[in-house]
């Protein structure tokens, strides 16, 4: 599908954003943030140190049981892969969904209900980070986007500047027009995120659990299409 990275950008926004607002300003697409968050709450600002250090282990775990998988699944093809990896992400983020409508608004922000629901979240962006790398195919990052922001802003240099060679700019206007859909996309996502806590809560998350739902069937039909199609030219 070519909006794929746009369309798992938009979600990563869309789900880091809802954990930001609320637990406690958790990251679970962007789990290196939580970095900060860290120190600042040992240092005495903020809150959910505890939470924060826990969504590293089931964000590695999410990564882990991707590449086990994916291992695994290796010799059936990169879509049977992608339907998997899809069907897993979807499984962990309708636990964040329903562990997060079970807390309700969160007041606690160490309480093991918290905690665990932070850590499915983690777990759920985990398996999307690792996606990128695990299935080989042409695509962007979709859940960090400082990296395609930089290089957005080192390609519009390029081709702002008269001194760089015709094959420079060819190449830095396909990474431009590649690259800015899902940076779009995810700020776009980051918003709806944050409207959709605000008006559902947690029910918010039922909207990119079907999104991963869509995108495992039509990764599943894909598949079995391709293969119906490599059996007939046999």
């Amino acid at each position: 599908m070519k909006s794929e990275d746009s369309v798992l950008a938009a979600l990563a926004g869309y789900v880091d954003t809802l954990s930001f607002v609320a637990l406690f300003g958790l990251f679970t697409a962007h789990v290196t943030g939580n970095f900060v968050l860290i120190g600042a709450g040992i240092a005495g600002f903020g809150q959910g140190v505890f939470l924060k250090l826990m969504a590293f282990p089931a964000f590695i775990a999410g990564v882990a049981v991707s590449s086990v998988l994916a291992r695994r699944q290796q010799f059936a093809g990169p879509l049977y892969v992608a339907s998997s990896l899809y069907s897993l992400q979807a499984v962990l983020l309708l636990a964040f969904c329903v562990s997060g409508i079970e807390i309700g608004r969160a007041v606690d922000a160490n309480s093991w209900p918290t905690v665990l629901c932070g850590m499915a979240g983690a777990a759920a962006m985990g398996v999307q980070n690792a996606h990128g790398r695990l299935v080989p195919r042409a695509s962007v990052p979709n859940t960090v986007m400082t990296g395609n922001v930089t290089q957005l802003i080192l390609d519009a240099v390029d081709l702002l500047s008269p001194h760089i060679q015709a094959d420079l700019k060819a190449a830095a206007r396909v990474r431009l027009l590649k690259m800015t859909p899902a940076v779009i996309a995810f700020g776009a996502g980051a918003a709806g995120g944050a409207f959709g806590y605000r008006v559902a809560a947690f029910w918010a998350l039922l909207l990119p659990f079907a999104v991963l739902a869509a995108l495992a069937v039509f990764a599943r039909h894909a598949h079995r299409a391709a293969s119906v199609s490599t059996t007939a030219h046999r």
